[in-house]
């Protein structure tokens, strides 16, 4: 035989509340409105009881899902588990769940992912797929959807975006280089038409300029482990003083290691290479590869906690949250002696 279902009501009586005390304690995100003696009771009687909310019901009366799109450009590149782990992590303490999908790099395939997700009712949108001038952002905001970028940025400055300070970054490893003795160094860049492309590429342009010193540029087709290769083999094979590469991210210098291998080079005896976000398993790689280190899961929660606040409050105020990226060093960079300039 079923057990009767609980109701608010009889929560209520059975506690000596009011129902709207019960119906605030349940809600995660109006828990604190309650003494937290009186919501701690009201929870345990829900639990031993049975208490299944109607969230369905109820976010149908109030016009909202307790759902938030995440638009990821390629769900298989590691740098995005720990973005998602912080996002899920702060969403869910707020009573929110992510739909997470992997909508690549096409403006008309992501807008077909948000159109989508539309119907669902979402309540909002973290995204990790903008370009400089980007078309679904402005999609979004036409629609009056609440949005929040993160680990890219827009030219445009139409909405709030948490990154990690590039220029910053780029000049840490730029600054590891010199100091050990590097003055001809390349940069693997990302594709320009991404904010971490640009950004990064005109960073490594800036702390070269710093130095008195001028490097070689390659753009890379893709932020993978083939791009990297591709962009690096030409400029390897006609830039032979090249003593160090920076590259845009992990998987570009995964790249460049393999387009080193190719043809009998090693690193760090030949060519140091650096690395940028410190994927996992970038200190077990072959050699252990030294990268700047950005804090992508609090990355994710930042963006999180932006757009519930932003959900919350109703505001349309722009803001930017930069991290500090940390230079991180290991066996793929090596000082070398001014008679190995060549």
């Amino acid at each position: 035989m079923n057990r009767p279902v609980a109701t608010i009501k009889q929560i209520a009586d059975a506690t000596g509340v009011h129902p709207s005390t019960v119906s605030r304690a349940l809600d995660p995100k109006k828990r604190h409105l309650v003494a937290e003696d009186v919501a701690k009771r009201i929870v345990t009687l829900a639990e031993s009881l049975g208490y299944q909310p109607n969230r369905l019901a109820a976010n149908l009366r109030l016009g909202r899902s307790d759902l938030i799109g995440v638009l990821l450009p390629d769900i298989a590149n590691p740098v995005f588990a720990p973005i998602l782990g912080g996002i899920t992590e702060t969403l869910s303490a707020d009573g929110y769940a992510p739909i997470v999908a992997d909508a690549g790099n096409a403006s008309s395939q992501q807008i077909s992912f948000v159109e989508t997700l539309l119907s669902q009712r979402i309540d909002g949108l973290i995204l990790a797929t903008v370009s400089q001038d980007d078309e679904l952002v402005g999609f979004c905001i036409q629609r009056g959807i609440p949005v929040i970028l993160v680990n890219r940025s827009e030219a445009r400055d139409r909405v709030s975006s948490v990154v990690s300070d590039d220029d910053r970054g780029m000049r840490l490893a730029v600054d590891h280089l010199v100091g050990l003795g590097h003055r001809r160094i390349a940069h693997v860049a990302g594709p320009l038409s991404t904010s971490t492309g640009a950004l990064r590429r005109d960073g490594f342009e800036r702390a070269m300029s710093h130095h008195g010193l001028r490097g070689v540029v390659r753009e890379s087709t893709g932020y993978t482990r083939d791009a990297g290769a591709q962009a690096a083999a030409p400029m390897l094979d006609t830039e032979s003083r090249i003593t160090a590469v920076v590259a845009a991210n992990d998987l570009l210098a995964l790249g460049v290691l393999d387009a080193l291998k190719e043809r009998g080079l090693r690193c760090p005896d030949d060519m140091s290479v650096v690395g940028h976000n410190d994927m996992p398993l970038m200190d077990v790689v072959s050699p252990p590869l030294t990268t700047i280190r950005i804090e992508h899961r609090e990355m994710g929660r930042i963006s999180a906690r932006m757009l519930v606040d932003t959900i919350k409050s109703g505001s349309t105020e722009i803001r930017h949250v930069v991290l500090r990226p940390e230079l991180i060093v290991r066996g793929s960079t090596r000082a070398i002696l001014p008679s190995e300039h060549g």
